[in-house]
C-alpha cells in the first residue's frame, strides 16, 4: 500500500482534493475525479485515486489515531492532509517521504500554510506509533443510517463481514472476450469464470488493455448478463446500460444489442468500451421509460442504492445519507414494469441492482411476479457455475454480497432475478 514513488507529490495533492470533495462537499468520486485529476498522468492518476479509496476506507482509524495528537481539529483541507498522511504511515509508507511530502503540501496552501509544523509534528508522532495502534482499532463500521437497514436484512454477523470486506478493498476482476488469451496477466479465474487479478495497478497499462481483449466487470456484475445468456442473433435490449459491461457481454455472444442510458456522459464511455473491443451495439441516449418495441430479451440494471460497491466506492456512506432512497425504489418498479412491456412472449427478462437493500431486490420481483400474471422465474439462474445454492432466494432470485469469498477478496454485493414470459 505504500507510495514509494518520488513522483507522488502531486497524486497526494491530488488525493487531498478529492478528500476535500467527498468530505466536505459531499460529493461522489464519480462527480469530481475527472477535473480534479485532468492533469495528472495516467500513473500518477491511479494512484491519487487509489490513496483517496484507501483513506476513506480507513477515515475512521485514522481520525482515532490523530484525535489524540490534536488538541482541536484544524481546517478540512489540513485535516485531511492529515488523515493521508496517516494512513500512509500505519499502512507501510516510508515515514521521511510521506512526512516530507505532506508538510510540503500543506506549506504551500495559502490560507494554511502556517499550520505545516503542526503537521509535522502530528506525523512524526503518528509515524512511531500508529502502526500499532492502527492494528489494534476496530475495522470501520457504515454509518447508522445505512448499518441499520443492513443488520437487520443481513443479521448483525453478517453486518461485520460485510463491513470487512468494504475495509479490505476490491481486487480488479476482468471479463475476457471470447477467444481472447489473458495468460500474461497472471490472475486466477473465479468460480464463475472471471479473470481476478490481486494487484492489479494502472489498468490501462495491463496486457491485453489497448487490444480490447478484456473489460473491467465486477465478478458479481458479469452475472445478470450471463444469467440473460443472449444468443447469436436474438434482439436484446440494455436499458441503463453505461458504462457498458453487461452490453459487451451480448454482444460477444453475437446478440444485436440495443444499448440505452439517459446519460450522454456515460455512454461516451460505453462507446469508448465499444470501439477499444471492436464489438457493434446500437447505442442510444435515453430514458427508459420512453423505449418502446418487442424484443426476445430485456436486461434492467436499475438506478439503485449502488451500497453493494461500497468495497469498491467508499465515498459512497460520505458522500450520500439515505435520502432519496424511496424515490428510487418506486423508479425501479417503473423501470421494471415498462420493460415487461418490451418483452416479447416467450421471452425473457433479468432485472438487477447493485443494492444490498432487500427493498430494491427481493422485493422488487415478489411484487412484479404479483403483478405480472404472463410472468414466471426462469430456471438460467440453475445452469451456472460456481453459485452456492444458499445464494438463491426464496421467490427465485440470486442475492449476492461482499462477504462470499472472503478468502479470494469478496464480490459486490447484488441482486438478479429472471422472468420469463409466458405465452397465451
Amino acid at each position: 500500500m505504500s507510495d514509494r514513488s518520488k513522483s507522488g507529490t502531486e497524486a497526494r495533492r491530488a488525493a487531498v482534493a478529492l478528500l476535500d470533495k467527498v468530505l466536505g462537499e459531499g460529493l461522489l468520486l464519480s462527480e469530481c475525479q475527472a477535473q480534479v485529476l485532468e492533469r495528472l498522468d495516467p500513473a500518477d492518476r491511479a494512484r491519487a485515486q487509489r490513496l483517496t479509496l484507501e483513506v476513506l476506507r480507513g477515515l475512521d482509524r485514522a481520525d482515532r489515531i490523530l484525535q489524540k495528537h490534536l488538541r482541536k481539529s484544524p481546517a478540512l483541507f489540513v485535516r485531511n492532509a492529515l488523515r493521508l498522511g496517516t494512513v500512509e504511515l500505519c499502512s507501510g509508507g516510508a515515514a521521511h517521504g510521506v512526512v516530507n511530502d505532506i508538510v510540503t503540501l500543506v506549506s504551500r496552501h495559502r490560507r494554511h500554510g502556517q499550520l505545516k509544523g503542526l503537521v509535522n509534528a502530528v506525523l512524526r508522532k503518528v509515524a512511531e506509533e500508529g502502526p500499532a495502534e492502527w492494528a489494534r482499532l476496530r475495522v470501520p463500521r457504515l454509518p447508522k443510517w445505512l448499518r441499520s437497514p443492513l443488520a437487520q436484512a443481513w443479521g448483525n454477523e453478517a453486518m461485520l463481514a460485510i463491513e470487512a470486506a468494504h475495509f479490505h478493498g476490491a481486487p480488479l476482476d476482468l471479463t475476457a472476450k471470447p477467444g481472447a488469451d489473458l495468460s500474461a496477466l497472471g490472475g486466477a479465474l473465479t468460480a464463475t469464470g472471471s479473470l481476478r487479478l490481486q494487484e492489479a495497478g494502472q489498468v490501462s497499462a495491463l496486457p491485453g488493455y489497448a487490444t480490447g481483449d478484456w473489460w473491467v466487470q465486477d465478478a458479481a456484475a458479469a452475472l445478470p448478463a450471463r444469467i440473460l445468456n443472449a444468443q447469436p442473433g436474438e434482439q436484446v435490449l440494455d436499458l441503463c446500460a453505461a458504462p457498458g459491461g453487461k452490453t459487451l457481454q451480448m454482444a460477444a455472444a453475437g446478440a444485436d444489442v440495443t444499448a440505452v442510458d439517459i446519460s450522454e456522459t456515460r455512454l461516451t464511455r460505453l462507446r469508448e468500451n465499444l470501439a477499444r473491443t471492436g464489438l457493434e451495439a446500437r447505442v442510444v441516449a435515453g430514458d427508459v421509460l420512453a423505449q418502446s418495441g418487442q424484443y426476445d430479451a430485456v436486461l434492467l440494471d436499475a438506478p439503485c442504492s449502488a451500497t453493494g460497491t461500497i468495497r469498491r466506492h467508499p465515498d459512497l456512506p460520505h458522500a450520500k445519507d439515505g435520502a432519496g432512497f424511496g424515490a428510487l425504489i418506486e423508479l425501479q418498479a417503473q423501470m421494471l414494469a415498462h420493460a415487461w412491456t418490451l418483452v416479447k412472449p416467450g421471452g425473457r427478462l433479468v432485472y438487477c441492482t447493485c443494492s444490498l437493500l432487500p427493498d430494491e431486490g427481493e422485493c422488487q420481483i415478489e411484487e412484479a411476479l404479483d403483478m405480472f400474471p404472463d410472468a414466471r422465474i426462469g430456471e438460467a439462474l440453475q445452469a451456472l457455475t460456481g453459485i452456492d445454492p444458499a445464494w438463491i432466494t426464496e421467490e427465485g432470485g440470486l442475492r449476492l454480497r461482499p462477504d462470499y469469498w472472503p478468502e479470494i477478496g469478496g464480490m459486490d454485493g447484488f441482486y438478479m432475478a429472471e422472468l420469463v414470459k409466458t405465452v397465451a
